[in-house]
């Protein structure tokens, strides 16, 4: 699983990172900023999204750590899978070899046995839906951060459209207002990681070493 750009490339093509500035803008506005683009009188900039995942340390400490849950439940789904299927081979073999003496003991080994299987796809169930909840919340905290750093960022540049760069949906787009970096320093500057991650990127790095 490349949970990388599971979590965040689809996410962040949908963040709503274009913006309209407010206030009125003057001509000197317009050309104050030379990373502005000047389009029938519009300021426009756009961001890179693979640099801005790369680069971004709340999107690096996240992945990190859904990178190591995916994996986790992964490890766990595919052992109960693999005991699963050793009981149902066992049992298999012994019905093969007239081990089962009476009929309701075959039915109760079968009856188990479904159990079993319909106990592992109510895991799996529980699992995936806990990890895209998770996915969930951290694509939300990510686009506020993003949005709430463009605001304050607008307040002086006065774009009207921020657009993000991402594949080949701008065909040509000119360096000279690509304010990438711009974005990813200030949202590093700002970035302070929280107890809670801090507790969960302690734990990826014990379980990575017990591991080794």
């Amino acid at each position: 699983m490349n949970t990388k750009k599971y979590l965040w490339g689809a996410t962040m093509l949908a963040a709503c990172l274009t913006m309209t500035s407010c206030g009125n803008k003057t001509q000197g506005e317009n050309s104050a900023n030379e990373k502005s683009g000047d389009i029938q009188g519009a300021k426009i900039a756009y961001v890179e999204l693979d640099s801005l995942m790369n680069q971004y340390q709340l999107y690096k400490d996240y992945s990190e750590v859904l990178t190591r849950k995916g994996t986790n439940i992964q490890n766990t789904l595919g052992e109960k899978q693999r005991t699963l299927e050793a009981h149902a081979a066992s049992l298999q073999k012994k019905y093969e070899n007239n081990g089962f003496t009476t009929r309701d003991e075959l039915e109760r080994a079968q009856n188990n046995l479904q159990r079993e299987q319909a106990d592992l796809q109510e895991l799996a169930e529980r699992l995936n839906g806990e990890f895209n909840a998770e996915q969930a919340r951290i694509n939300e905290e990510a686009r506020d951060s993003i949005q709430s750093f463009l605001k304050r960022y607008n307040e002086d540049k006065k774009y009207d459209y921020v657009m993000i760069k991402a594949g080949d949906n701008l065909l040509i787009a000119n360096p000279q207002y690509n304010i990438t970096q711009d974005i990813v320093e200030g949202l590093n500057k700002n970035y302070k990681i929280t107890p809670e991650m801090e507790k969960a990127m302690k734990g990826t790095t014990e379980s990575s070493e017990k591991s080794e």
